[in-house]
């Protein structure tokens, strides 16, 4: 009996139960480290399907894992479940209809990211009861990805360690692998403090915490000029000191994220930041409070891994769309600018960019609806996830699956809209069944794992892993 295509089937079978707990979460759109509507319902949903559930997970209120099975190998599946703030929208509609003004929203589809991963987990669950074979699974609920990166603080406790490998994926507009490393990073809170006054009657006393946040942030312009080309460093004030002009503003706060190569580049570029604000007090008398909020490190890509889970994607059927769902894909396509090829390896590769113009019609249709070709390269990426910490701890692969129009803009209502959609529960089944497959082939092929590790210790040989957590930092809820 081939007991990983009966799981496959398996999880398929039960695709209503999954989609359903897909728009749950959706409809929580709950923000980082905040999620414990949604925690609370994947922990009942483990129990219910017999995992042995550890909440509080590295002291994080809402992060959790749901274990099954004994022995090695230990396979990690990683899920993800926080929203957005201001990208509240209606599903299914082609037009900007937030349903909570300024409220929240899956504008990154980690509604539909966790909910495939448990899915998978428990398809894999059912194969080694079916197989016999020794093992375990273990899905993560990790949170705070979009702003808390629980997964960093995880690995600062080494809890990534225990696994053989760990397997990911994420919702985007085409179904391929994720390869190559991107930019660490780290949040700083900066929060000042001056002296309130009458801004016309007596200026003299006032000491401005606005004026601290705005040469602040002139300094750090003045420093763009002297950092890596890859690296970047953004900002939010999220305190202006009230909305009274004639008050000299006694408190004001700017969150900073900086990202760098690799985390010892980034450490060293936040200490020229810190050295800003420092500046920013003394001309300004007044005092500043820093809080470190999180950080991530590079990612770690692991070949061997990628081509398993590449397999699993060429085996099963891509999922197919009806004339309603072409339509409501090209409407929503219509609201944003999309350029260019899909895919990395178009990016990178001038024979698969051949082959991806005709697939795609020329990057004109509304879904990518195909198998890219797989690409293994060297491609880099600006951005940053704590996927790169669990990377560094364990040998880890991840791919994308189609939930999103073509070439719809990341954090974009867009996305929430689509991702409460019959095309999002397509492309999230398809990736469950990728993954518990994938994780299936570990668990009969010892090979795999063992090219797998001697990818990762190849790659790790250099250097170690530098968790961009420090100590003493616990995670911090932006409020």
């Amino acid at each position: 009996m081939d007991w990983k295509t009966e799981a496959q089937a398996w999880i398929e079978k039960r695709g209503g139960e999954f989609a359903a707990l897909s728009h749950e979460i959706w409809k929580y759109a709950e923000l980082s480290l905040r999620e414990f509507r949604s925690a609370a319902l994947y922990i009942e949903k483990l129990k219910a399907e017999g995992f042995a559930v550890t909440e509080d997970l590295g002291g994080i209120p809402t992060a959790f894992s749901g274990s099954f099975g004994s022995g090695k190998p230990v396979i990690g599946i990683l899920g993800e479940f926080d929203a957005l703030s201001g990208l509240s929208q209606a599903a299914g509609e082609t037009e900007h209809h937030p349903l909570v003004p300024g409220g929240t929203g899956h504008g990154c589809g980690h509604n539909m990211l966790g909910a495939a991963s448990f899915a998978a987990a428990c398809g894999v669950k059912r194969f080694l009861e079916q197989s016999g074979l020794p093992g375990t699974v273990i899905f993560y609920g990790c949170p705070g990805e979009e702003g808390g990166a629980a997964k960093a603080y995880l690995a600062r406790e080494g809890v990534w360690k225990e696994l053989d490998a760990a397997l990911c994926w994420h919702p985007g507009d085409t179904n391929e692998i994720t390869t190559g490393t991107n930019n660490s990073c780290t949040q700083v809170l900066y929060k000042f403090l001056g002296i309130a006054a009458h801004a016309a009657g007596d200026p003299e006393h006032g000491r401005s915490a606005l004026d601290a946040v705005e040469l602040m942030n002139v300094g750090v312009q003045f420093l763009r000029e002297h950092m890596k080309s890859d690296a970047r460093i953004h900002y939010a004030i999220v305190d202006g000191g009230g909305v009274s002009p004639n008050v000299v503003q006694p408190t004001a706060s700017v969150l900073y994220m900086v990202r760098s190569r690799d985390v010892p580049d980034t450490l060293a570029l936040q200490e020229r930041v810190d050295r800003i604000a420092e500046g920013a007090a003394l001309m300004t008398d007044t005092r500043f409070e820093r809080i470190f909020v999180d950080g991530t490190a590079d990612t770690v890509p692991n070949p061997p891994l990628e081509a398993c889970l590449y397999a699993n994607m060429q085996a099963l059927p891509l999922p197919e769309y009806s004339p309603a769902e072409w339509d409501y894909a090209a409407a929503l396509r219509k609201t944003y600018v999309s350029e260019g090829l899909p895919g990395l390896g178009a990016k990178h590769d001038p024979a698969i960019a051949e082959q991806v113009k005709g697939m795609s019609e020329n990057g004109t249709k509304a879904l990518n609806d195909f198998l890219l070709p797989y690409y293994s390269g060297e491609d880099f990426s600006p951005g940053s996830t704590d996927v790169g910490d669990v990377s560094w701890l364990t040998p880890a692969a991840q791919f994308t699956a189609l939930c999103f129009p073509a070439g719809a803009p990341g954090h974009s209502w867009q996305n929430v809209s689509c991702g409460g959609s019959s095309i999002g529960d397509k492309g999230m089944l398809w990736a469950a069944r990728v993954l518990c497959g994938a994780a299936a082939d570990l668990f009969s092929d010892p090979a795999i794992l063992a090219a797998a590790r001697a990818e990762f210790s190849r790659r790790t040989a250099d250097r170690g892993y530098v968790c961009p957590i420090p100590p003493d930092a616990v995670p911090y809820v932006i409020e």
